[in-house]
């Protein structure tokens, strides 16, 4: 089975060689790496192009202005069985491609456990399952989101269901895992299979106390409720077609 691993960057220079190196001792050479770069004014690209490897697709000067659809840039260019998202500052535990696939045999979406740590390697929780409260369920996971997006690998239909990205989504991720939850089976594997990095740059508050207001929250799960409607309805008219 061919792996995908989709990776939004934006000036990631100071950690995307660790990113890359944990990534790509565990693909085959039939494996990808689709990099899509929301127009870093770093050196990330040029790290990138300097690994010189044929896994490797970049497509530069994106202007998304958005994780989220930087995100969705890269999967819409996957050709892989099984995708694999990744963020451009963690680390991959050496184990964590061959555990994952195993998994995929039977499920459609699955998500590891992660340590959290600082930039500097240090353990700031030993579990983020624990920190977040993270289980399984569609109503749990509309009430409170469990799924992170860098632990997060699943198969095509997920994939095919979750694209095109509706335009006022909150956060790519959750979507994904709310697909899962309606048209697939999900499963929370207990191992910590990434080191997940807090620097005080990250693009998404994953890990540290939320900064919306209470408004704001409700009304993003108004937002992914009304979408998740809107998809059921769409895939029940077609059916009827």
């Amino acid at each position: 089975m061919k792996i995908s691993v989709c990776i939004a960057t934006y000036n990631g220079e100071k950690y995307i060689k660790e990113q890359l190196d944990s990534i790509l001792l565990q693909l085959n050479d039939n494996d990808e790496v689709i990099i899509s770069d929301d127009s870093s004014n770093d050196n990330t690209i040029e790290i990138i192009k300097d690994y010189n490897d044929s896994r490797i697709k970049i497509y530069e000067k994106q202007k998304f202005r958005s994780p989220i659809f930087t995100f969705e840039n890269s999967l819409k260019y996957s050709t892989g069985d099984y995708i694999f998202l990744s963020d451009q500052d963690d680390l991959w535990m050496p184990n964590k491609v061959n555990t994952i696939k195993k998994y995929l045999k039977s499920y459609d979406l699955v998500f590891s456990d992660a340590n959290i740590i600082d930039s500097n390697r240090k353990v700031l929780h030993e579990s983020f399952y624990h920190l977040n409260g993270s289980k399984q369920g569609l109503i749990k996971n509309i009430i409170k989101n469990s799924y992170l997006g860098c632990t997060m690998a699943f198969n095509r239909k997920i994939l095919e269901k979750s694209l095109p990205f509706p335009k006022d989504l909150p956060m790519h991720d959750w979507w994904i895992g709310l697909i899962g939850e309606m048209y697939g089976r999900t499963y929370f594997i207990d191992e910590k299979l990434i080191s997940y990095r807090r620097h005080g740059n990250n693009a998404s508050p994953a890990g540290e106390k939320s900064q919306y207001s209470l408004s704001k929250k409700i009304f993003f799960r108004f937002i992914m409720i009304k979408n998740l409607f809107l998809k059921y309805t769409e895939g029940h008219y077609r059916g009827k077609l």
